[in-house]
């Protein structure tokens, strides 16, 4: 069995079992990436075979258009006060904290708004995602915008170095939903320093003039739900 393939077993396991807590006229939140993609096809067959009246606040014009398709509705987030619940995937979580890394999508922005909005935030993923420290295998995103950026870069480098510009499909830098780019920062691998303090990270970006967001999710995660290579799950809460 290739890695993707096992991958994507334990992704829509996790998917499945996040999705098990909608319930009916809840208002919810959807992130973006691959794991999602399973929790808004898991949502769907609910709402065909219940008849569940939901709606959504997609987090990504990716998200928004595959929930359409599938049937799903959606809303404004201005539009209501609170939303019920928002599932979304991450790209390291970090085990006891439940700290996240996100972004690699391209959707940190939405996504923390859409989190911030909600009374519950789940988190679904693979076992692979799941480390005992924040950034030894991923770099750090973080959304800037286009003017001045370079400067903005070398400020950032400053707490975590190198910071690279993404590049887009075509080579060209990538540009979010929201019309800013995003610099990944850090050599996540085998001989990377784990963030020793996530949070404070998370605000020193945050201080930075030019900064739009971090994609350091370091409040809020009620749980993570993981799934393995079998289809099992198991559910992560955060440690005092």
């Amino acid at each position: 069995m290739t890695e993707t393939r096992t991958a994507d077993i334990g992704k829509r396991a996790a998917a499945e079992a996040a999705v098990s807590l909608v319930r009916d006229g809840m208002m919810l939140g959807l992130g973006t990436g691959s794991t999602v993609a399973f929790v808004l096809e898991a949502l769907a067959r609910r709402i065909r075979a219940e008849g569940l009246t939901v709606a959504g606040v997609p987090t990504s014009e990716q998200t928004a258009s595959r929930a359409t398709a599938l049937g799903i509705g959606l809303i404004d987030l201005a539009s209501v006060a609170e939303l019920d619940l928002a599932i979304d995937g991450a790209d390291e979580v970090e085990e006891g904290s439940l700290c996240l890394i996100k972004g690699h999508g391209g959707a940190l922005l939405r996504e923390k708004i859409v989190a911030t909005a909600a009374r519950r935030f789940v988190v679904v993923v693979d076992e692979s995602k799941v480390v005992a420290r924040l950034g030894t295998r991923m770099s750090i995103p973080v959304e800037v915008v286009r003017f001045a950026h370079a400067a903005t870069a070398r400020r950032l480098e400053r707490l975590a170095a190198p910071a690279v510009l993404r590049p887009g499909p075509d080579g060209a830098p990538f540009i979010t939903d929201n019309g800013n780019l995003i610099y990944d920062l850090g050599s996540p691998g085998k001989s990377a320093e784990p963030i020793a303090d996530p949070r404070a990270l998370e605000c020193d970006f945050n201080a930075i003039v030019g900064v739009v967001e971090s994609g350091l999710f370091t409040h809020g995660v009620e749980r993570a739900i993981v799934g393995d290579a079998r289809g099992a799950v198991r559910t992560l809460t955060r440690q005092a």
